[in-house]
């Protein structure tokens, strides 16, 4: 049975994938009187529309109108504004440590941040091989309904940099994770790389580091990178993303 509570939970699971800002906006349309299908049509990320109609079916089934549903979202999503601006910085390294200057590691970190995931999760790297704790984390994610999108170089798109297994095949086998690359018709710049190491949760904590998707860049080289918690980062990193996947310039593999 569908209760106020559901709608709830889907209006928390939309405004993670849109943000407050385009939350907002879904509000300001519905009160507009517009179509569910049109309200649907205009969440065009991966896994948008269907986030915007699962909302608007728990609205329906729990007999909420559209006044008090669009307040709702007002409301939550200046909380979401207001919480997000609080912002903490923190510094990650891989390699060898010391102790005079405690760090956090960049494996433990990164396998947090995908843990911390509930609703969506974006990672982009340049080389990646299999990594066993990235890969079940992953396999964690999904199963409790994350989705999750993986941008990875191609061998093609390195030229001779990469050598050796495509970085997808990192990713193999982990079923509903999807794969983006930047495919090489869409590089206006010759010799130009899909080089941008990162993770980014829920849009509210990003991790943008040195090292890549591998077990040599999460523990043995010396790799450097920030933790970003809350402030406009992490959700300004994302919505670049889908952007570039919204525009064509990022592909599905």
């Amino acid at each position: 049975m569908t209760t106020p509570d559901s709608f709830t939970i889907a209006a928390g699971a939309v405004l993670a994938l849109l943000g407050p800002a385009r939350i907002r906006e879904l509000a300001d349309r519905m009160s507009a009187g517009w179509p569910d299908e049109s309200l649907r049509a205009s969440a065009t990320g991966p896994g948008e529309g269907a986030a915007v109609q699962a909302l608007l079916d728990t609205l329906t089934e729990a007999g909420i109108g559209i006044e008090p549903a669009t307040w709702y979202l007002r409301g939550i999503a200046d909380g979401y504004a207001h919480q997000k601006a609080r912002c903490q910085v923190d510094a990650v390294w891989s390699g060898p440590t010391t102790h005079a200057v405690p760090v956090q590691a960049t494996a433990a970190v990164l396998t947090k941040v995908i843990e911390a995931a509930q609703h969506e999760l974006v990672l982009m790297t340049y080389s990646a091989r299999p990594y066993q704790p990235v890969r079940e984390a992953l396999t964690a994610a999904v199963g409790r309904g994350v989705a999750v999108t993986v941008v990875v170089e191609t061998l093609q798109g390195a030229g001779s940099a990469i050598s050796g297994d495509e970085p997808a095949l990192a990713f193999a086998g982990l079923t509903g994770v999807e794969l983006w690359h930047w495919p090489p018709e869409q590089r206006t710049e010759p010799g130009a790389k899909l080089h941008a190491k990162l993770a980014a949760a829920d849009r509210t904590t990003l991790l943008i580091t040195s090292a890549n998707l591998t077990a040599s860049g999460a523990t043995k080289n010396i790799e450097a990178g920030i933790l970003i918690r809350g402030g406009t980062a992490p959700e300004r990193a994302v919505e670049h993303v889908r952007q570039l996947q919204t525009t064509g310039v990022l592909t599905r593999l």
